[in-house]
């Protein structure tokens, strides 16, 4: 997977407009998505791995009673609009955070361990879905949409289940959706979210098995008063 160093905000600029990653013709802007990490050495697993042991056979139970004791939210009609929620509040879930803005993804690398480097990573997503089964694709293309809104996903996958069905007939596939308006902080944030279609699978191996769709740069962390000074800032 191809990875960049950079120590300045002008060389990071370049890094990011210079690349032909998530450029393509029917496109007018930029399809990457992106995410930061705080450190090089974190990793990017889900916080539903990370309870480990029979992580994938809590996911369901999680979610029945995330929804049974936040009724009053009501975030939406599908799952998706659920988990969006859960994530939202910090339930050990399969989905990732990303922006669409790279100014918004460096003020989270950024943003503490001052002494480590950070990390950017970018992905395509017009790139990774892609390589998503036929039938969401083709729904995907229909809608003409970069990302999935949850509605959409769910004529797909209704739940976690379905997309655990939809992807044991398939190589590993990840998803990229649009989380509900829940408050102006996700709005502000141009959130996405990332979904595996096997919880088990983490987004470490699918760039491994797919290094033309994503790419991460390590960055000193120089540039938050940057992001402070452009009112970067969290909200």
């Amino acid at each position: 997977m191809p990875s960049e160093t950079v120590t300045s905000w002008r060389a990071l600029d370049d890094a990011i407009s210079g690349s032909e990653l998530g450029r393509h013709g029917n496109r007018i802007h930029s399809t990457l998505v992106f995410r930061g990490l705080a450190r090089s050495s974190y990793s990017n697993v889900s916080s539903l791995a990370r309870l480990g042991g029979d992580f994938a056979d809590l996911e369901r139970h999680l979610v029945r009673n995330f929804r049974k004791y936040a009724h009053r939210e009501m975030p939406g009609p599908t799952t998706w609009d659920w988990l969006s929620l859960a994530q939202h509040h910090g339930l050990p879930t399969r989905l990732l955070d990303w922006t669409f803005s790279p100014l918004i993804a460096l003020h989270f690398a950024t943003a503490s361990w001052p002494d480590d480097d950070a990390v950017l990573l970018a992905v395509d997503c017009e790139g990774a879905h892609r390589l998503l089964p036929e039938s969401p694709r083709e729904l995907l293309d229909k809608e003409g949409a970069l990302v999935f809104p949850t509605e959409l996903l769910a004529e797909c996958a209704s739940d976690v289940g379905e997309l655990d069905e939809l992807g044991a007939e398939h190589d590993p596939f990840i998803v990229f959706f649009e989380p509900p308006s829940l408050d102006e902080r996700i709005i502000n944030q141009a959130a996405v979210l990332s979904a595996m279609s096997d919880p088990t699978y983490q987004l470490e191996d699918w760039l491994e098995a797919i290094p033309t769709c994503g790419t991460p740069g390590s960055y000193r962390p120089r540039s938050r008063p940057r992001c402070a000074s452009i009112w970067i800032r969290r909200t």
